[in-house]
């Protein structure tokens, strides 16, 4: 493991941490939203620097960035699931 990857790692997770603690506390509804938004972009990202050491990957296209967008961090996990389920490399 590089030093350019482990500091990635560590900063993306801290980001990470970090937007999850603060959507929890965050009393509107498009602060909400948007934080629902940047955690999915955020799990998205942590997958895309995580894949080589876990083999975990999505393919960043159109279709999971929206999903990352609208749906959050729920909606990766539903990507990942379906990914399982259906098989799809």
């Amino acid at each position: 493991m590089t030093k350019l990857y482990a500091v990635t790692l560590f900063f993306g997770l801290v980001s990470l941490l970090g937007t999850a603690a603060g959507a929890s506390k965050c009393k509107g509804a498009f602060t909400k939203a948007l934080s629902a938004s940047v955690c999915g972009v955020g799990m998205l990202g942590v997958l895309a620097v995580m894949a080589p050491y876990s083999g975990i990957t999505l393919s960043l296209n159109w279709f999971t960035s929206f999903v990352a967008v609208v749906l959050g961090a729920p909606g990766v996990v539903t990507l990942l699931l379906l990914r399982v389920l259906f098989g799809v490399a």
